[in-house]
């Protein structure tokens, strides 16, 4: 690895022991990646405070949180005193809703350490936005910037819809950076890997939050990590809004590997197909009609097959405003079913904007719940007696089945809203 003189500095220990082990494991990080150097970052979102019972005895008997930050955060058995970040910092959601605690199935003690563990981190620095979605709530990067960002939806939006830099990172990557400002130059930071490796030719018009969900579950699992360039000719009649490019990517992520996406005409570093590919002629082309989605439904699906719901989730990833907005308009005047529970996922700054516009009061009155900081893949909570469950999300449709063994059904935000309020699935794709 090539250090400038200023890593080199922080590398020697001019910093102080963190840095110098934040250094250490970014250099043993990039010649494990055959990253030539490092590169300079101010972006970083990861998971920083810690909820788990074993971390919190960890703590006790180590020594407190900078313990528990130099353990889990910097590969180091040898404690050390964590300084302040040096880089904009953004902590990600938790395992569950510290204002839902019985809810989750979570005991105070383990809230009381949660709220330990998040006064030491923003002490450090980190803004403590606990969500899935930080481009929602105040962290935008610009195109081209390089980040270091953890979690595969917020990844897959930052390097795609943003033009932003990142490849999916891990706790400790992003720890070392926090301290550093610095993370390995490879992957999808170097512009050449950022082509278009695939075209997928849309023989349909997609529109629907659904129908983006579908399209990005179709595409995850024919590329898996490879880096998708979608096109219509005459182009797409709708350009995707926040809400269906974070369901597409999201979709795309957790069927296969994807980091990156294009759309041609409409993502900013594919104004044009050519731009996309780079100038040359794709791997592979795929073609994306009525056939592929149904089918990509159908997989969905294959977990479901009773039709009473217990239990409806909503805000995987996080919901956006506009999406709580729809949400309680479908809500309003209705009641959910007394065998079923409506839970619906948000950023704790956007549930603060849903109060103050009476969105979170609809829900509430109609017997719904506006929850904030994690959801139910991250907590593994889902109420008491779930046997099947709603979704409007292919990521969650995708990965709660497997988590905690219950059935799914994927469908849309409405026919979701409608399974909470008759306890069955009504829905089909439309």
């Amino acid at each position: 690895m090539q250090l400038s003189d200023e890593e080199k500095a922080m590398y020697d220990g001019r910093d102080g022991p963190a840095v110098q082990k934040a250094m250490d494991l970014l250099v043993r990080y990039g010649e494990a990646l055959d990253a030539e150097c490092l590169v300079q970052t101010r972006n970083v979102c990861a998971t920083i405070t810690s909820t788990t019972p074993f971390q919190r005895e960890f703590a006790l008997a180590k020594g407190g949180m900078d313990a528990v930050f130099s353990e889990f955060s910097l590969d180091s058995q040898e404690v050390v005193q964590i300084p302040k970040f040096k880089v904009f910092t953004s902590h990600l959601q938790l395992g569950f809703d510290p204002g839902q605690p019985e809810r989750m199935g979570v005991n105070e003690e383990t809230v009381r350490f949660y709220e330990q563990s998040e006064r030491h981190a923003a002490g450090l620095g980190a803004q403590i936005m606990n969500t899935c979605t930080p481009y929602q709530v105040g962290n935008i990067p610009t195109r081209g910037e390089h980040c270091a960002w953890m979690e595969s939806s917020a990844v897959v939006y930052c390097n795609s819809v943003l033009g932003a830099r990142t490849n999916t990172e891990g706790r400790e990557s992003c720890g070392a950076a926090m301290l550093t400002g610095r993370i390995p130059y490879w992957g999808y930071h170097l512009p050449e890997n950022r082509y278009a490796t695939h075209l997928v030719e849309l023989d349909i018009e997609v529109e629907s939050v659904q129908d983006w969900g579908l399209l990005g579950y179709f595409i995850g699992e024919h590329v898996q990590d490879r880096v998708p360039v979608l096109h219509r000719r005459g182009g797409l009649e709708q350009v995707p809004n926040l809400p269906r490019l974070k369901h597409f990517g999201a979709a795309a992520a957790s069927s296969g590997g994807v980091e990156l996406f294009h759309i041609a005409g409409i993502t900013p570093d594919a104004l044009t197909l050519e731009q996309a590919l780079g100038g040359r002629p794709p791997r592979e082309v795929l073609r994306y009609g009525e056939a592929e989605r149904r089918l990509a439904y159908e997989k969905l699906n294959m977990t479901a097959q009773s039709a009473e719901i217990q239990y409806v989730m909503l805000g995987c990833p996080h919901y956006t405003i506009e999406q709580i907005w729809e949400a309680a308009q479908l809500l309003e005047g209705r009641r959910v079913h007394p065998d079923c529970e409506l839970w619906i996922f948000t950023p704790r700054a956007i549930k603060a904007l849903a109060d103050r516009n009476g969105y979170t009061k609809i829900i509430e009155d109609a017997g719904g719940i506006l929850m904030s900081d994690s959801c139910s893949a991250m907590s593994r909570a889902v109420p008491k007696g779930t046997r099947t469950v709603a979704l409007d999300s292919a990521k969650q449709a995708h990965y709660l089945p497997a988590i905690l063994g219950v059935q799914a059904w994927f469908g849309t935000t409405a026919q979701c809203i409608d399974a909470a309020c008759t306890g069955r699935w009504q829905g089909g794709l439309q």
